[in-house]
């Protein structure tokens, strides 16, 4: 199985760019499907489990949109250049539909649309990837404490829904908190993966 994905999903970056690539043409299809269809509701999360995955596609602005996608290729570029192995892009689907699973500690969150959440999860992976490489370490520890800043400073524990100036939708902060949170452990998850994987092709 290893050596099968040594010639391609290997190679680092290449499966963190073709994840973003995935979301990125998936959200711009999705505009045209119902939202009511695909965003998270918590009173539907065991009913219609595709909604774990589907919110991430949902906007409900074209700002919110645009905002997103612009984040989603920032968060691209910076997984490629950061040269993340394929167990983080693994940790980065994982983290997708438990990030919103998690907004089940929030049920006064009624709908929930975007890539936020998901996208503080990417963040916190590559910075988790890069505190594990000697020359990084800086720069992760870095990411991941502006990140837990940011996070802290929006404070997701005053309600569901929170209204900023310069933007036309409601924000939540909560989406955010859970994706650094869901982040970075399953980075630590896929830390333990790739050092695992390691070992067994030394014994090989």
């Amino acid at each position: 199985m290893t050596t099968q994905l040594r010639p391609a999903l290997r190679q680092p970056g290449r499966a963190w760019g073709l994840l973003s690539a995935s979301i990125f043409l998936a959200t711009l299809a999705a505009q045209a499907v119902p939202k009511a269809v695909l965003d998270w509701q918590p009173g539907l999360a065991a009913a219609e489990p595709w909604r774990w995955w589907t919110a991430l596609f949902v906007h409900f602005s074209l700002l919110h949109l645009g905002a997103n996608l612009l984040g989603l290729l920032l968060v691209a570029a910076f997984g490629v250049s950061a040269r993340v192995p394929w167990p983080m892009s693994a940790a980065w689907f994982a983290a997708w539909p438990l990030t919103h699973l998690a907004l089940l500690l929030q049920p006064a969150l009624r709908h929930y649309g975007g890539l936020s959440g998901v996208l503080h999860a990417a963040v916190a992976i590559v910075a988790v990837h890069l505190l594990t490489q000697r020359s990084g370490r800086l720069i992760g520890a870095a990411v991941l404490a502006g990140l837990g800043i940011k996070v802290f400073s929006e404070s997701p524990w005053l309600g569901p829904v929170q209204h900023t100036a310069g933007w036309d939708i409601g924000v939540a902060p909560i989406a955010h908190a859970c994706g650094l949170v869901v982040g970075i452990g399953c980075a630590l998850v896929a830390v333990g993966l790739q050092r695992l994987l390691s070992r067994t092709e030394l014994d090989d």
